[in-house]
């Protein structure tokens, strides 16, 4: 039995009958995407620093970076961060910058060295209504695609508190040891991931 033709649709933008205004909520429906990743840019580091405040402050009693670090490697290194946008408000973010050393030093927390090949993750943090939704690991696998893209990064670095070892853990980073870094009373864990196995994952999962 010879196989019909199937014909093809032409796509139609849909339209509201003549005289019917767009009322306030279906024009931000419309003109904004439901869910967007996008580096970001000095613009965006007032909602930045909102999330980090409230998300670190309540926890530690200090943020990671402060408004003028943020702005500050925004503007070097826009292409090291990732938002996450939903209906063009910011739920999570990643702030990154090269570092050129085996490991983190104090140095590093201020530093972007251009020809580095390591990604020193500075902060990721999720607004306090997106939590407990997997936000966390969904922006961070995205934005380990990312690198995965940028030929000049090799691996991602980040350090962090004992209690948060086991989440990195799970997207593929590993302990190195003790972090040269301490931040007040605070000591950290450094951790590293290697971009290669994500390079072949980056078009099936980004």
């Amino acid at each position: 039995m010879p196989m019909q033709s199937i014909p093809y649709l032409t796509p139609v933008a849909l339209r509201l009958p003549p005289g019917m205004p767009e009322s306030p909520s279906y024009q931000r429906r419309h003109t904004l995407p439901a869910s967007e990743f996008r580096c970001l840019t000095p613009q965006d580091a007032a909602s930045v620093f909102e999330i980090e405040r409230e998300a670190f402050i309540s926890v530690s009693g200090m943020c990671p970076l402060n408004l003028d670090e943020i702005q500050h490697f925004l503007t070097l290194c826009p292409e090291l961060s990732l938002g996450w946008f939903q209906e063009g408000r910011l739920v999570a973010f990643v702030i990154g910058s090269l570092w050129d050393g085996e490991r983190l030093t104090q140095e590093s927390l201020m530093l972007h060295r251009p020809r580095g090949h390591t990604a020193h993750l500075h902060v990721l943090a999720v607004h306090r209504t997106f939590r407990q939704q997997g936000k966390g690991s969904i922006l961070l696998w995205r934005y380990l695609c990312h690198l995965s893209g940028q030929p000049a990064v090799r691996r991602a670095v980040l350090m962090c508190e004992d209690a948060l070892v086991p989440f990195y853990k799970r997207l593929g980073f590993h302990p190195v040891g003790r972090c040269a870094v301490t931040v007040g009373p605070l000591a950290f864990t450094e951790l590293q991931c290697s971009l290669q196995g994500h390079t072949s994952l980056r078009r099936y999962s980004c």
